[in-house]
Order: C-alpha cells, then structure tokens, then sequence
C-alpha cells in the first residue's frame, strides 16, 4: 500500500486511496500482534521461545508503525512531490518487507538444515538491503542540504527520508532475531 501511494502520490484521490489502505494494513498488523500475545499467554508449548515469538511479532509490529509513520508524515509536511530519493527507500523498504516475509515462512521448518540456511540467507539479503537504504539516505541528505534551498522543503524531505530508512533497520532488526531463533532451534 505504500508503494502505491509513493507511485500515486500526484493524484489526490489515489493518494487518500493508498493513506487509507496504509492505515488499514498497520491496523491489521495491531490485531495480528495482539492476537499473538494473548495466544502467547494461553499456549504451555510453543515451537520456538515465548520470548522469541514476542520479540519477533512486536518488532515486526514496529514495521507497519513506521510506513504508516511516513505516510502520515507526507500528509501532515504537505509534501507536494516525491523526490527520487523517497522513492528508492520505498523499494528499498518494500523489497525488505518482501525478503522479511520469506524469512519469517521459513521459520514453519527451521528444524531442516536447508530450510534454516535458506532463512539465514534471506536475512542476509535484508542485511544488505539495509546496508543499501543507509547508503541511499546518506547521498539524498548531502544532495538535499546542498541543493534545496527551501529550508522547509529540508525539514520534511530529511524527516521522511529518516523514516524511511528505519524501516529498513527494523526489518534488519526483525532478521538478526529470526538468525537467533534458527540458532538456537536448529
């Protein structure tokens, strides 16, 4: 849904179309999230650590809070355009989202030594794609301070982009506990 807006963002109707349907998704991940801590509360035996379990769904919670942080940032800064700049983090974003999907389907059959080495990999390839966001950010914050001379325009460029590459250090985050989780489980 965030990928959408970004691509939309010109036409008022589909940007109030995909805002929407961000706040929908981080609303349904609230109620997944929720939905896992109470099971957590109930279930004697899980097939991998309570804490781990709680760590993982919370963090990955975060995730959807932050895109729907940056959507909601764009609203509120009034942002007219999308730069190049926003529009790579949110590949960058969406293309961890994706990775971060893979990873955590793998964890149904972590006990398998390929399954959990294809899981580590993935999580690998969100490493990078983290590494990658911090380097797009790092080049969109020399390229806005050098040429944007509103300085209003600076202010909400730098806070999205920020935003933007959170994401990216959340999914990271999100990655280095399901490597703990096959870690320990395989």
């Amino acid at each position: 849904a965030f990928a959408n807006l970004v691509k939309n963002y010109n036409d008022p109707l589909l940007r109030e179309k995909y805002n929407q349907e961000v706040d929908a998704a981080e609303s349904a991940a609230d109620t997944v999230t929720r939905e896992v801590n109470r099971l957590l509360h109930k279930t004697f035996i899980t097939p991998i650590d309570r804490e781990q379990i709680h760590s993982l769904i919370n963090t990955m919670d975060d995730v959807a809070d932050l895109m729907q942080d940056a959507a909601e940032t764009m609203a509120l800064y009034d942002v007219r355009r999308m730069t190049e700049e926003i529009e790579r983090l949110t590949d960058l974003c969406v293309k961890s989202c994706e990775r971060l999907k893979s990873a955590v389907a793998l964890l149904d059959d972590i006990g398998s030594a390929k399954t959990a080495e294809a899981a580590l990999k993935t999580c690998e390839e969100i490493d990078q794609l983290e590494t990658d966001a911090d380097r797009v950010m790092r080049a969109a914050m020399s390229k806005l301070f050098r040429e944007e001379p509103d300085v209003r325009e600076v202010i909400k460029l730098k806070a999205i982009y920020e935003l933007l590459e959170t994401v990216t250090d959340k999914c990271e985050d999100v990655a280095k506990l399901i490597e703990g989780v096959i870690l320990e489980n395989s």
